[in-house]
């Protein structure tokens, strides 16, 4: 990556969890998130790290909250499967404006040689952005969190809000 493509301040990002069982002490996805952004030069405070229940409503009160605040990344971890349960995709889709094909494709196919094989078809993960801010979507297993932040989201974040801030 070229200094061209990298935005020279802090980026701040949230985090939320989605989980029925979850605590800040049990969210092992949620905490590797934050263990991969420390080294960059990313911004997270407290109150930008939060955990809500699988409920569409709960989601998108807390996304569009994040998104009326002057952040750039929001990263949700959870509810991206096919059960009943899971429905953080259908909480986060309507208040995309631009959705970013190409990282729910490069995460599918990174699940499939480097991690799950078939099953990662089950994976619904989705990237966008609304006005200049980008949120993502990735599923809470430890092993897709290493996944999507080594391969994707680390490599990426910098040009992603560059892109949204030219």
């Amino acid at each position: 990556m070229s200094i061209v493509d990298r935005i020279e301040r802090d980026i701040k990002v949230a985090i939320l969890t989605v989980s029925d069982t979850r605590t800040k002490e049990t969210d092992k996805g949620g905490q590797l998130v934050q263990d991969y952004l420390k080294p960059l030069n990313v911004n997270l405070s407290d109150e930008n790290y939060q955990i809500v229940k699988d409920d569409i409503a709960s989601i998108q009160s807390q996304v569009t909250k994040w998104l009326n605040a002057e952040l750039d990344v929001i990263i949700t971890t959870g509810g991206t499967g096919i059960s009943q349960r899971d429905v953080t995709i259908e909480a986060i889709k309507p208040l995309l404006e631009k959705e970013i094909e190409g990282f729910g494709e490069l995460f599918r196919y990174l699940s499939y040689t480097e991690d799950v094989g078939s099953r990662a078809l089950l994976s619904r993960a989705i990237a966008g952005t609304k006005g200049k801010q980008v949120i993502i979507s990735i599923p809470g297993s430890t092993g897709a969190v290493k996944l999507a932040m080594e391969k994707l989201i680390t490599k990426e974040i910098n040009h992603l809000v560059h892109e949204l801030n030219k």
